[in-house]
């Protein structure tokens, strides 16, 4: 799989996938559900306020009577409605509309109502750029602020369970940072790349290879791999880019998508099924595509 469009026909060939969208009286959201519905990807469940939803959907020349509403009187409810649907088999994914990321994500991952899975909720993102090769992931842009080297373990695994949803059978990992060698008294983010590549060298960590600290020239560009005389098989051709803490992730998925000219598509794992997380920042090719991935990542 090489680009979002073939993403998007892969996931659409595997039929409508039953969507419960928490809290769907949100513009973004709802015409992202009357999308998959049209593309044949999704099958929308909107949960919220029946007559908000309506309202908004007449204002927007949006057609949602073939959907299913569910009631709930406030963000926090709909959150928690919509992931009792996907506890209880009776919707595939859950999507985010007008409710905060926080309580979205603490409805998902309540101990005793939630789709917890054992690991840790990470967010992952595929990007097509017209400066690489093939389709690429970045994580952790969203969730995880300053993770410790044990979520560091566990965000490589969400990816890589990502990743090979799309078809990559082993996943190349690079861990990002702004050098190549350990600096252990002022980077300890350069430490963690280096005990996880030996973590993974050691058989600790599966079904990828991994290397790091790379600095980002180094994991996609084959040529600045060769300059630098990097003995690496990671360097310029990695499928995975692990950014050492949310600020760089979220700054280097941005800057893919509004200068970088990329498409892209996020999710977060580590849930029993892939949670899309919707921005009204983001455009509706891109709400598509999540809701593609998540339908692929959750197979």
């Amino acid at each position: 799989m090489r680009t979002i469009d073939e993403l998007i026909e892969t996931s659409r060939k595997t039929g409508r996938k039953r969507i419960a969208v928490a809290a769907a009286q949100e513009a973004a959201a709802l015409e992202a559900a009357v999308d998959a519905w049209m593309a044949g990807l999704g099958e929308p469940i909107l949960v919220g306020s029946p007559s908000a939803i309506d309202e908004l959907a007449s204002s927007l020349g949006l057609d949602i009577s073939r959907f299913e509403k569910v009631q709930a009187k406030d963000p926090a409810q709909a959150a928690a409605a919509a992931v009792k649907l996907v506890r209880d088999g009776d919707a595939d994914i859950l999507m985010k509309g007008i409710v905060e990321t926080s309580t979205l994500l603490k409805a998902a991952f309540d101990r005793d109502s939630g789709i917890r899975a054992s690991g840790l909720a990470s967010h992952v993102a595929v990007m097509e750029s017209p400066a690489y090769h093939k389709l690429f992931f970045v994580t952790d842009a969203a969730i995880n602020i300053a993770p410790s080297l044990g979520d560091k373990v566990e965000i490589v695994a969400n990816a890589v369970r990502a990743a090979k949803s799309l078809g990559v059978e082993t996943p190349k990992v690079a861990l990002l940072a702004a050098v190549e060698k350990v600096n252990w008294e002022k980077m300890s983010c350069t430490v963690d790349a280096a005990v996880i590549s030996q973590m993974q060298r050691r058989g600790q960590i599966k079904g990828c290879l991994v290397d790091g600290p790379l600095a980002l020239d180094n994991a996609i560009s084959a040529e600045s791999a060769r300059i630098k005389k990097m003995d690496s098989p990671v360097s310029g051709d990695a499928d995975i880019l692990v950014a050492p803490d949310i600020e760089a992730g979220n700054i280097l998925y941005k800057c893919l998508l509004d200068l970088g000219g990329a498409r892209g598509a996020g999710i977060v794992m580590g849930a029993a099924s892939p949670i899309v997380l919707t921005s009204r920042a983001d455009s509706a090719r891109t709400m598509l595509a999540s809701i593609a991935f998540a339908a692929l990542a959750g197979r």
